[in-house]
């Protein structure tokens, strides 16, 4: 009666059958449990299979007495209880599945009385402890599956000695510990499976292995594996199909005797630290049907000899350093569905024979140094659903074949050279659910047909040459302002910050439409010259002086006026002149009491920039730190608001990491410098009620005093929030290009991780002493991707030359932890980002291991 679908409970009496052998039941929707009482009795019994129903309760103890019991499987029911002790009290049990059910508590040390045991399955449970070394008794044991459990406690070096065993899964996440060498050495081991623990050491034990002829898995990934890839790994069994090695911390080559495992199927060796070019001998592998050696340091050529890999379905290479053009060989992998070569150095041109692959379903080639015109071919790839292209040099137009993916539910070209308009062709794209064509020379409108995307959630337009008016409805009634700015002539959309449209003429007569725009704004000028005039001569009759609601002194409380502004900063002189910014100038002034003061005057022209002066005051009034930039007052009224700051004699901090008449910063003023921005930044996110982001962190905000002392400036575009880690704020004004994160920059979502983000940024330049919009990060690569290839073995080839002098042989120690930092702070992903909480007490560590160092061995 097994694979029926049979339900309901089971009549009692089933249980009652003194003559009863054999019971299968398996695999219906039987429920409750199973009696325990007097009327079970089944003592003749010798199988009990009720695997795949929906059981409850406790396994019943009256299978105590079914001393003819061989076969027992409960697998994959609700049992719940310990494994019972009472088991090892039936001698003839040779398979005990109790796989997969809520069973607790520990494994049985008297199972190994079970001399005749076979197959022991006690996987995906909540079982607890060791694993018992009694279990090596058990000579006649072919397989162990403990799977999933919340066991604790070393590798069962026992395994070694099970001269039957050949079925071995531990996958886990806790066994720690080394993997004996001598485990492969009774040779009988079929699959072997540990999985996911925090196992150590190197991979020499796979020479034992080598005795297992007939192995056909080995999955050891997800553990904390060292060394090197043994060249003996080809004398593996040559019926191998499944080899997982994946995210452990291997170094060196793929050995080329790897081809030796000809009828592999699927490999894994990703997220480890291999180096060195992919070997050619690949070719010989022609059985395999994924091949994963992403996040990983190989470099070279991708090999044309993939190219005979005629049943590959899955090739992914991406976050490598391999360069050069990707071959057009891979035409030839008819079968392959997903090719992912994103964040490598590959340049030349898309080969054409790649968009003859009509089953890929997905092709990811983000952040590489590819150009040329995209194919008009790629209309062949009828089945994609995914196309990422974003971040390298394509250009041209973009083609109206693209029209022809009707299965496209991701398409990314953003950050490339495209131009001329969006194709009519595009409106046939109506399954997608994300389009990212920001960062071009795109010209035209806005198509109306995205308004009909009825699955498009995610848009981005931004920075192009858009104009005309955004539609109305669909998409573009939740996008945020950040997926349309940067097109400065379009209109409409007041939700997205744009001014309305000026007219509903639709003229066919362009040149009439400009003489139109001509005629306003020499009207416009000329209005606005004689309001300025007007302004001015009204300023120079009388005095302006501050309104009380912009005062935000911290001590004196002096009144500043318009006229002593003008004075002190001897009518704005370009001589005087600090720094211009995104919302106005900065003067250097001498007040009347001989007060040297910085004056920000903001441009009020600008909506923002009033937004600004408010956004600045908020945060200076309620803000105060030793580290933060001092408000000394403000001047405020219709038509002039300034704010007058403490004096910064040593400029910022940018000057002094890009300019070569600037004092060279040693390792520990940087260090020192980074410990008190940090300390800012966590005053700002922790020290008041509400939480402060400053949302545009960068070298050139944070200014030096006398001492050198960093105060952190410049909050124009600070948010207050609620005081709550988890809060976001919307940005109405976008921060720098360079410094932003990736959420703030694509969705306009700002939080404390994204000042995290910034400050991470900030720590990379400042060891590298390169600028993140330097000239040399170009085709997808930034700082960020820079230094992660270099960590941690190349850290040399990154730090700012100018501490070199600094650094002691070996300098490893003094590198890592910092660079470290870094990439941490500046994860793509907010939640794996630090606290600047967490910011600050590591810095200290850092600062305090390096001058402990010192102290023992001075730096130069």
């Amino acid at each position: 009666m097994e694979f029926n679908q049979l339900s309901g409970l089971v009549p009692q009496a089933i249980f009652n059958m003194s003559m009863l052998q054999e019971m299968y039941l398996e695999g219906n929707h039987l429920i409750g449990p199973i009696p325990s009482n007097e009327s079970f009795s089944l003592p003749m019994v010798q199988t009990i299979s009720l695997s795949l129903n929906r059981f409850t309760g406790e396994i019943p103890i009256r299978l105590s007495e079914c001393q003819n019991l061989e076969k027992l499987g409960l697998s994959k029911n609700f049992f719940e209880g310990i494994v019972p002790t009472w088991l090892a009290k039936l001698p003839r049990l040779q398979l005990i599945y109790l796989g997969i059910n809520k069973l607790n508590g520990p494994i049985p040390a008297a199972l190994s009385n079970l001399t005749n045991l076979l197959e022991l399955d006690l996987s995906l449970n909540n079982l607890t402890g060791g694993i018992p070394p009694e279990l090596g008794q058990l000579n006649q044991l072919a397989l162990l599956d403990l799977t999933q459990n919340q066991l604790t406690g070393s590798f069962p070096s026992f395994a070694s000695n099970l001269s039957e065993l050949s079925y071995l899964v531990l996958d886990q996440k806790n066994f720690t510990g080394f993997v004996p060498s001598t485990l492969g050495s009774t040779g009988n081991l079929l699959s072997v499976s540990f999985y996911e623990n925090y196992l150590e050491g190197n991979i020499n034990f796979l020479s034992s292995l080598s005795n297992c002829r007939g192995l056909y898995q080995l999955y050891f990934g997800q553990n904390h594996f060292t060394g090197g890839i043994p060249n003996f790994i080809g004398n593996l069994s040559d019926h191998l199909e499944v080899f997982l090695a994946n995210t452990n911390h291997l170094v060196g080559e793929v050995p080329s005797s790897i081809s030796n495992l000809s009828i592999l199927t699927i490999i894994d060796f990703s997220e480890n630290q291999l180096s060195n070019v992919i070997p050619k001998t690949i070719k010989m592998m022609d059985k395999l049907v994924i091949m994963y050696l992403y996040r990983n340091r190989l470099f070279g050529p991708i090999p044309e000899q993939f190219g005979v890999l005629g049943n590959l379905e899955a090739l992914d290479l991406h976050d490598n350093q391999l360069s050069g053009p990707i071959p057009h060989e891979l035409g030839n992998l008819s079968k392959l569905i997903a090719l992912d070569l994103f964040q490598n150095i590959l340049s030349s041109s898309i080969p054409v024979s790649l968009f003859h692959l009509v089953g890929l379903i997905q092709i990811d080639l983000y952040q590489n140094y590819l150009n040329g015109a995209l194919p008009d071919e790629i209309d062949k790839l009828l089945q994609i659903t995914f196309i990422d292209l974003s971040s390298n040099h394509f250009l041209g137009s973009l083609p109206g074949s693209f029209g022809q993916l009707q299965t496209l539910t991701d398409l990314n070209l953003s950050h490339n050279l495209l131009n001329h308009s969006i194709p009519n062709s595009f409106a046939n794209l109506t399954s997608l659910k994300s389009l990212d064509l920001s960062l071009h020379d795109l010209s035209g409108s806005i198509p109306v047909y995205l308004t009909r995307f009825k699955d498009l959630t995610t848009l981005n337009l931004s920075f192009n040459k858009l104009y005309g008016q955004i539609p109305e409805g669909g998409i573009f009634t939740n996008v945020t302002p950040q997926s349309s700015m940067g097109n400065s002539a379009l209109c409409g959309a007041s939700h997205l910050g744009f001014l309305p449209c000026q007219s509903n003429y639709h003229s066919t007569n362009n040149r009439h439409i400009l003489k139109f725009w001509a005629i306003g704004i020499v009207t416009f000028v000329g209005v606005g010259v004689m309001c300025l005039y007007t302004v001015i001569s009204k300023w120079k009759k009388r005095e302006m002086t501050v309104s009380s609601s912009g005062m935000v002194d911290m001590n004196s409380h002096m009144l500043v006026s318009y006229h002593e502004i003008v004075r002190a900063t001897d009518n704005f002189s370009e001589s005087n002149l600090l720094g211009t910014g995104t919302f106005g100038k900065v003067y250097k002034g001498q007040l009347s009491n001989d007060m040297v003061v910085a004056i920000k005057v903001l441009n009020m022209q600008l909506e923002q920039a009033i937004r600004s002066f408010d956004a600045e005051c908020n945060v200076l009034r309620m803000a105060r730190h030793r580290n933060l930039i001092r408000i000394i007052s403000t001047c405020s009224n219709l038509d002039f608001k300034a704010l007058i700051l403490e004096y910064m004699p040593n400029g910022n901090l940018e000057t002094y990491l890009h300019t070569e008449t600037r004092q060279r910063l040693g390792i520990l003023k940087r260090l020192d410098i980074l410990l008190d921005v940090s300390i800012a930044m966590e005053h700002l996110h922790y020290g008041h009620c509400e939480v402060v982001l400053h949302r545009d962190l960068k070298p050139s905000n944070v200014l030096l005093d006398e001492n050198m002392t960093p105060r952190v400036a410049d909050f124009g575009i600070a948010k207050l929030l609620f005081d709550n880690e988890n809060s976001v704020a919307s940005a109405n004004t976008p921060g720098t290009i360079g410094y932003m994160a990736p959420e703030y920059g694509s969705n306009g979502r700002a939080s404390m991780k994204s000042d995290v983000f910034s400050y991470g940024i900030m720590l990379l330049e400042v060891f590298t002493g390169k600028k993140p919009t330097d000239s040399m990060f170009v085709g997808g690569i930034n700082i960020r991707h820079w230094v992660n290839q270099a960590f941690p073995e190349r850290l040399i080839n990154v730090v700012d030359e100018n501490l070199l002098q600094d650094l002691p042989n070996p300098m490893d120690n003094f590198l890592v932890p910092i660079f470290e930092l870094g990439l941490l702070c500046s994860n793509d992903i907010p939640d794996q980002r630090l606290t600047m909480k967490e910011v600050v007490v590591t810095l200290n560590k850092i600062k305090d291991y390096i001058c402990s160092t010192a102290q023992q061995d001075p730096m130069p």
